[in-house]
């Protein structure tokens, strides 16, 4: 599909499926999962073969899943995948208590903790259910966020996904290409006491971490982890997954700063730390991993190391957050789970 036509397809989301009844808007949605998932383009067999490894080693699948078994899930996973975009194309249209509906979440807490000490929280995530979402409800509880976004061809299409998550209360960072270099606002935005939340299970830039991910060695972004380290900022995994007409959100146990001498070995320990949290978070809902592109080492394109000759082009990663507004303050927040 031309850059144009990818344009002129995401606008007409934005703009006709809020208008369209939502079970009729699922419903299509779910047809479109369906039928991308008996095509089994690139994308799709790329999803199967990253459940395969989940499958040899979670707790969650069988260990001897066969060809069937992984068809069965990867349509699963193709179905939730849809369902983000789905929910994606509506997001900015819901109110704050409708997105106070459609999430249940444990361990925020400790984002409210570490925020309340005056440090800053870097927020990790895997490519799991509806990232937007959880920066949407974020926000609406009283917690600004600050996120990078994968800067994508056509440029008009970059600035609307830019222009609907700052709609939805984040300020979004370009990954290459802004005006400052992304490392040192997300650094400043952590000394002040900020939330960074990253997309952190696919490494962007040929200069990520190699981690044992099931089983394989695989790469991950070392800038989580690094920014952690150089700021004194906690490093909390969040894993999100659905369950039913809801979401959940789960923030995992703070990763630990290592007392090894060496930076890099600290930060490559802490992204170790981070790819295990993750690796359980996989397994338990295999389905809800929406990682339609390369991760493993062993597919990555040789000549560069970053996979993307052949993958999918990837959703734009979780955004970076706007600066509080004026009168939005914790005191907002609901009720701690």
């Amino acid at each position: 599909m031309g850059e144009h036509a990818t344009t002129a397809l995401y606008t007409l989301g934005w703009a006709l499926l809020r208008r369209v009844p939502e079970r009729f808007g699922r419903a299509v949605f779910r047809a479109i999962a369906d039928v991308a998932w008996r095509r089994r383009g690139p994308g799709v067999r790329r999803l199967e073969a990253n459940l395969r490894r989940v499958a040899r080693t979670g707790a969650a699948v069988d260990p001897g899943a066969d060809d069937a078994r992984i068809r069965a899930l990867s349509r699963a996973g193709m179905r939730s995948y849809l369902r983000y975009f789905y929910e994606m194309f509506r997001l900015d249209a819901l109110s704050a208590d409708q997105i106070e509906a459609r999430v249940d979440r444990t361990g925020i807490e400790r984002i409210d903790r570490a925020l309340a000490e005056g440090r800053g929280v870097v927020a990790a995530l895997p490519h799991m259910g509806n990232w937007d979402l959880a920066g949407a409800w974020i926000t609406r509880y009283g917690i600004p966020l600050t996120t990078v976004a994968e800067r994508l061809r056509p440029e008009p299409l970059f600035e609307r996904f830019v222009a609907f998550r700052e709609r939805l209360g984040m300020e979004v960072l370009p990954l290459t290409g802004g005006p400052q270099h992304s490392a040192g606002v997300l650094a400043r935005r952590l000394r002040q006491g900020r939330l960074v939340c990253l997309l952190a299970d696919r490494d962007l830039s040929a200069g990520g971490v190699e981690v044992l991910f099931f089983g394989e060695p695989a790469r991950m972004p070392a800038g989580p982890a690094a920014l952690a380290e150089r700021t004194g900022a906690a490093l909390l995994p969040v894993s999100l997954w659905y369950e039913g007409d809801r979401m959940r959100i789960h923030v995992h146990e703070k990763v630990p700063v290592p007392a090894a001498a060496d930076r890099g070995e600290r930060v490559r320990a802490m992204t170790q730390e981070t790819a295990r949290t993750f690796e359980a978070a996989v397994a338990a809902h295999p389905q809800d991993w929406h990682m339609l592109q390369r991760v493993f080492t062993a597919d990555l394109d040789p000549r560069d190391g970053s996979g993307s000759a052949g993958s999918v082009k990837e959703t734009p990663a979780v955004p970076a957050a706007p600066a509080p507004r004026r009168g939005r303050s914790t005191s907002r927040r609901r009720t701690r789970s």
